[in-house]
């Protein structure tokens, strides 16, 4: 029986026929084959994205030997081989590549992690709250920055909120990356194709009279479209993103908290709660060992009045004094909790707030240590060797012999035997540090493994990136080299080491889109694309302008899903301002128009912010034709409407 997609294969070599037989020349006819291809192969996931781009590039290549040129019955192959790998050198994929590099830099001096704070703090763990806010923010950046950039940025803060809110980072990340495209409509230096205009627009004056003469667009002329479009983005994701966003599930194994499993195993039902201190609390003078084991809670981290925090080996331990101001990271069963707020009279938190960073998952949890036979605790009780103070250990349960005993019941002051298993809450990297000693086993794998953050670089992350902007803004200097400048300069002031730059980068990504340039020459190279521009000019041409218009700006839309959005630009702007001339309309309005559309890229991950997120956000081809589908529908009717109101 056949499937969906021999049926889609059949359905597809049937088209690639019958335009073979209406195609000008031969070189168009293969041409419209291999491009029905690579549709039909991203459209319906017979291999890999990546290793599709990648075929699609040999497939060309190959098309160079005289003994399969002449079985086509061309005269040379369909693209340059001396240019075939010539995307792996492109500004486009250069830039990429520079701007992972300065997101990682950011990343790891912990930059990325405040705005990631702050994002939750204003939109709480709500998915319709969260998805404004970040695409606001990275509309507004990605308008004064390429639009890959700015996505590359806030792919760490999205993935943060992801881990403390508890929403799908598949759920944030495509309303994200769409915004960032969309953003790059608001100024004439958001995405290559505006930036490119105005230099077509000056070549394109070359060849015409003095009466069509073209005035070059301003920063700001195109704000009132992109604000339009990117409001449109964000609502419709608040609106229809709980139908059309796909929710990637994760396996079995790691939908299950550290909390549930140890409720499941120990039967200790604790959670973590967050308490402030006021300043009646007669807890204020108390130390934590006069408080935890009556009050059978264990605390983990505290918040002077400077906001100081205390976490972690060398900071809390029993003899920390409670002070009025204070915020408490408790750890602790609820009926066990209301006992100690009321009896000390506390300010419960709705929420875990000052907290929410530094205890996230991402840095904290509940872990399993066991005692080994050689460990030289043994004989010795928490209390002994301070557990907490020195590996960081904030003890919760001990299991011995088949019995758990919890906090409340004299734990600390056990001596500890071979085979025991302490339930602790633990800071990632103290559990990683305890890895090499020999006096514990740590029984948990799965957890965050922590790597150096570097916050006392901040001031060199921000210097370098401060220079790459700069470049990008107000120099003629091509982005890629600019922005490499930002991402070598943070390498050379080890905000980032080389391996961790190499790290940063995703060579599925590179390999994408540095795969997929050479179509796009053998398109134009082929007069592939000359040929569908007139096809479509002979259909519409003696159509009311605005029909043009339209028809201009889908036509657009089309070759920036099967080729670059630079390549498209370059190709279909002089095609669009003698069909205005011929028309008597505006030529920079039609000009503009071819502009902007290449920024309507949502259908398939052909556009490097779409590439760049599919992998993090875990996509198939499919998520961006159910999502991407209506976003370009939307994208071309808001964009004429503000056409017309603006021009």
């Amino acid at each position: 029986m056949l499937n969906i997609k021999t049926i889609a294969a059949l359905l597809f070599a049937a088209f690639a026929l019958w335009l073979s037989t209406v195609a000008p020349t031969a070189s168009i006819a293969w041409m419209i084959g291999i491009l029905l291809l690579t549709i039909y192969l991203f459209a319906f996931e017979v291999i890999e994205v990546d290793e599709t781009a990648i075929s699609i590039m040999v497939i060309l290549g190959l098309t160079s030997l005289p003994i399969v040129y002449s079985i086509m019955g061309l005269d040379s192959g369909l693209v340059d081989n001396e240019r075939l790998f010539d995307g792996f050198s492109s500004n486009a994929v250069m830039s990429i590549i520079a701007v992972m590099i300065i997101g990682a830099g950011l990343d790891k001096t912990g930059l990325m992690t405040k705005v990631a704070s702050f994002i939750l703090k204003v939109g709480g763990k709500s998915e319709s709250r969260i998805i404004p806010i970040v695409s606001s923010a990275v509309g507004l950046i990605s308008s004064f920055m390429q639009n890959v950039g700015a996505a590359a940025l806030f792919i760490p803060v999205v993935s943060r909120i992801s881990s403390r809110s508890g929403v799908p980072m598949s759920r944030l990340l495509m309303p994200m990356g769409f915004t960032a495209i969309l953003g790059g409509t608001m100024t004439m230096v958001g995405s290559s194709p505006l930036i490119l205009l105005n230099d077509l627009i000056l070549t394109t004056n070359q060849g015409l009279s003095a009466e069509h003469q073209m005035n070059t667009w301003g920063l700001f002329s195109v704000t009132p479209i992109g604000i339009a479009l990117v409001a449109t983005g964000i609502a419709y994701f608040v609106i229809a993103g709980k139908f059309v966003l796909p929710t990637v599930k994760k396996d079995k194994s790691e939908s299950i908290s550290a909390i549930e499993h140890f409720q499941a195993v120990y039967k200790i039902n604790y959670d973590l709660y967050e308490v402030s201190v006021p300043n009646d609390s007669n807890l204020v003078g108390m130390k934590l060992d006069d408080i935890e084991t009556i009050s059978r809670i264990r605390i983990i981290a505290i918040q002077d009045v400077n906001s100081h925090n205390l976490v972690g080996h060398d900071s809390v331990d029993r003899s920390t004094a409670i002070e009025a101001g204070m915020t408490l990271g408790v750890l602790t069963s609820k009926e066990d909790l209301d006992g100690f707020v009321e009896g000390f009279k506390l300010n419960l938190s709705d929420k875990i707030e000052k907290f929410a960073d530094l205890l996230s998952t991402q840095n904290c949890g509940t872990a399993e240590v066991l005692i080994p036979p050689n460990s030289t605790l043994i004989g010795k009780t928490a209390r002994d060797v301070w557990l907490r103070k020195t590996y960081g250990l904030a003890m919760v349960a001990i299991h011995r012999g088949g019995k758990t005993m919890k906090e409340g019941e004299g734990i600390r002051d056990l001596s500890f035997q071979s085979g025991d298993t302490l339930v602790v809450h633990v800071c990632w990297e103290d559990l990683e540090r305890l890895q090499g000693n020999t006096d514990f086993i740590v029984v948990t794998s799965e957890y965050p493994v922590q790597e150096e953050s570097r916050p006392d670089k901040v001031k060199w992350a921000g210097i370098f990136f401060a220079i790459a902007l700069f470049l990008v803004l107000f120099t003629d200097i091509k982005l890629s080299i600019a922005l490499m400048a930002g991402a070598l300069g943070m390498i050379l002031t080890k905000v980032l080491k080389i391996e961790e730059a190499y790290r940063a980068v995703s060579w599925k990504t590179v390999f994408l889109l540095a795969s997929l340039i050479p179509l796009g020459l053998a398109v134009s190279k082929t007069g592939t694309a000359l040929w569908i521009a007139q096809e479509t000019v002979k259909v519409v041409g003696d159509m009311a302008p605005w029909i043009i218009l339209a028809s201009i700006a889908i036509l657009a839309t089309f070759f920036t899903l099967v080729m670059s959005n630079v390549g498209a630009t370059i190709l279909l702007v002089p095609i669009a301002v003698n069909i205005a001339i011929q028309v008597g309309a505006d030529p920079a309005i039609y000009a503009l128009t071819v502009a902007i559309a290449t920024s309507n890229s949502f259908l398939i991950p052909t556009h490097q912010v779409n590439a760049l997120i599919m992998g993090p956000g875990g996509y198939k081809v499919t998520d961006f034709i159910k999502a991407g589908g209506i976003m370009t529908l939307l994208f071309l009717v808001v964009m004429m409407i503000m056409m017309n109101i603006v021009f």
